[in-house]
């Protein structure tokens, strides 16, 4: 066995050299092992995009129930206020494409349109995507940064991922309802911001803080609005009628305290008969509160209305309180005249006596002068005044027992002395009269001598009235149609009596002319409305029509990228110039309202088109196609041709083929002439990138 050990020596050495070589071997497949797991894609944690389930999607359990909770009452504040939702989604990252991209392909596959707002997290990866819609009001890209770079960023940085979301409503529903620059908005949510970092919780400081604004703003307009105004008042937002219905409350209830306390010392001055009005006005006033009162408590107690109920009945407390209100009031100043004219009773008596011996001491001349008249003008002629003389005596009769009956009172005990104040009234009223009736003898030959002298141009005023009439008809309506009638007759019987009774003649045919002349100036702004409405809808057809010839050419010559949105836009916008077009003639308010639409829709085709052309510009820049297109890109956009590697046809043959229709061919890096593309924007506006 000679050679034992040595062959005991090589097995050894083989072994070990095996042993080696496993070990070897051992460890470099371990090696590749480890470095395709650490190089391997991370497929396991990736979130492509996919179609939203709800308004809420947090794949990584980014939020506990009360930060949820918080967030989901931001998104419904943001729908009740703007009628705006806010899709929220939390993934760990965005499977290696841009944030912008997976948000663009998340908005497309969720169906989003142009009342959604969307914002995607990223919490792993660090990334984020805040889009919105394009058109939307008062929103555009300036305010759209200032709520990304400051409110949603630095509560992401904080790992505040529920803040961010609420950042996003609040800043979505500020942006909204601000006008002008962005710098307003981005200053508010600065302030929020500087919360958001700490937590939710400023958010919804933040939040309640607007609301209490828009109260605020709400209780003010609604002090601007006449109580009784139901219709007006019912277009207010609930929260600004609540805080207003508690003011007009505690209002009229301290008017009515007051009113009683007044109420009750002029019963015992004056006695329940003299203020029996305002006794009644103050209970009627006082039982409308109590019903007030009732639906307050209603409002109040553990039993919930509907919006609508809420509504009805705020208003009907408000406008009930407001009627109540205005009874009193009308009754102010009588009241204050009834204390005052008892107080100082004894000398109105005084001066009401002097008024009356004045007046008649000028009995005999108004008699003397009514005689003159008489023989001058004809009988027609002084009819109005034939009896002032007769009557004139008859009230001052009247006024001096009214006068002596006053007097009497005012000597009563306290309480019953009610009846002077009716006495001075009385009085007062029969004065006046009697002075009328004698002021209208003297005044009756310059009266007379006038009329005769201005009837003829007064008659010939009314011819041309009737004229103008005639004319404004298309502009008019009955009470035009019952005026120039009226004045017709008028005229017709004027023209006979002018030279009878050319006062009485002067006096009908004024008055039918000053009705005639309200009619006339109804129906001239009714004309005048209608110049300027012609006016507006021409001008409106003329800018719609350029903004549908301009969205139309641009869409026309970049259709290789330009998305279904825009094309629909443009088709509603041409739809509506064309209504617009043939309703000129027969309805300008319809025809307004479509040309306007039409401008509307078309600026939102364009908008909609350029963003589409420069999402299609930014992909071709990052493709290899796109790279490698060469002079052919502008081809694409233009839809001259087709570009088959985007739309994933790769026949594997050169040149070019197609024509009409939706056929694709092509080899690869070219394209096919065709007579349609499109892209896949969705027309949004926004950014993103990393925290």
């Amino acid at each position: 066995m000679p050679f034992a050990p040595s062959s005991g020596r090589l097995g050894f050495r083989s072994l070990q050299s095996r042993t080696r070589r496993w070990s070897a071997a051992s460890a470099l497949t371990f090696v590749i092992a480890l470095l395709a797991l650490i190089c391997l894609p991370a497929t396991a944690g990736a979130e492509p995009p996919s179609r939203l389930p709800n308004q809420i999607v947090d794949k990584v359990s980014a939020l506990d129930a009360g930060e949820r909770a918080s967030l989901q009452s931001a998104i419904d504040n943001l729908y009740s206020t703007d009628k705006v939702r806010l899709w929220v989604v939390y993934v760990s990252d965005f499977s290696g494409q841009d944030p912008t991209a997976w948000g663009a392909q998340e908005a497309q596959i969720s169906s989003l349109r142009d009342r959604d707002v969307l914002l995607s997290v990223a919490t792993v990866d660090r990334a984020y995507d805040f889009s919105v819609p394009q058109g939307l009001s008062n929103v555009t890209q300036a305010k759209v940064d200032g709520i990304r770079v400051n409110a949603i960023e630095p509560a992401l940085r904080q790992g505040d991922w529920g803040a961010a979301g609420i950042a996003a409503a609040s800043g979505v529903s500020d942006a909204m309802n601000s006008s002008g620059s962005s710098s307003g908005s981005v200053k508010t949510l600065l302030i929020g911001g500087g919360v958001v970092v700490v937590g939710a919780g400023g958010v919804a400081l933040y939040s309640r803080k607007k609301k209490g604004d828009r109260v605020k703003q709400g209780t003010e307009a609604a002090r601007e609005v006449d109580p009784t105004d139901t219709n007006t008042l019912a277009t207010l937002p609930i929260p600004a009628l609540d805080a207003r219905a508690k003011e007009v409350l505690v209002e009229m209830d301290n008017a009515l305290r007051t009113s009683e306390e007044e109420l009750n010392l002029a019963r015992g001055e004056f006695g329940d008969d003299a203020t029996k009005p305002f006794i009644t006005a103050f209970e009627n006033a006082k039982s409308t509160m109590a019903q007030a009162f009732s639906i307050r408590q209603r409002l109040d107690d553990n039993v919930p209305e509907t919006p609508d109920q809420q509504r009805e009945m705020l208003v009907q407390l408000i406008s009930s309180c407001g009627k109540a209100d205005k009874e009193l009031d009308a009754r102010v100043a009588e009241f204050d005249g009834m204390r005052d004219l008892l107080i100082n009773a004894p000398a109105r008596f005084d001066a009401l006596t002097q008024d009356m011996v004045g007046l008649t001491v000028r009995v005999p001349e108004s008699q003397t002068t009514l005689t003159h008249l008489t023989s001058e003008f004809p009988a027609a002629t002084l009819a109005p005044i034939k009896d002032n003389v007769s009557m004139t005596q008859e009230r001052l009769t009247f006024a001096e027992q009214n006068i002596t009956a006053g007097r009497e009172a005012t000597q009563l005990p306290a309480g019953k002395q009610g009846p002077a104040v009716s006495a001075i009234r009385a009085a007062e009223g029969a004065i006046n009269q009697a002075r009328t009736l004698l002021d209208a003898i003297d005044h009756a030959a310059d009266n007379i001598r006038n009329a005769i002298a201005t009837l003829p141009a007064a008659l010939d005023d009314a011819r041309k009235d009737i004229a103008a009439a005639e004319q404004l008809a298309p502009f008019g309506d009955a009470t035009l149609a019952q005026a120039k009638a009226a004045a017709q007759a008028a005229l017709t019987r004027a023209e006979a009596a002018q030279s009878e009774n050319p006062l009485g003649s002067f006096n009908e045919i004024s008055a039918a002319d000053v009705e005639l002349d309200k009619a006339l100036a109804a129906a001239t702004d009714r004309k005048q409305q209608s110049d300027r409405l012609t006016q507006q809808v021409d001008q409106a057809l003329t800018s719609a029509n350029a903004q549908v010839t301009a969205a139309a050419d641009f869409i026309s010559t970049r259709r290789g990228a330009v998305d279904a949105d825009a094309r629909t836009r443009l088709s509603e916008a041409q739809r509506h110039l064309d209504q617009a077009q043939s309703l000129r003639a027969s309805d300008l308010s319809q025809a307004l309202a479509h040309a306007r639409a039409a401008g509307d829709l078309a600026a939102q085709a364009l908008n909609s088109a350029q963003s589409d052309v420069q999402q299609w510009q930014n992909s071709q820049q990052q493709s290899s196609y796109g790279r490698r297109g060469g002079g052919n890109a502008g081809a694409v956009l233009g839809g001259i041709l087709i570009d088959s590697m985007l739309r994933g046809g790769m026949s594997g043959r050169g040149g070019f083929g197609g024509g009409f229709g939706g056929g694709f061919g092509g080899g690869f890096g070219g394209g096919s002439p065709g007579s349609f593309g499109g892209s896949s924007s969705s027309g949004r506006i926004g950014g993103g990138g990393r925290f």
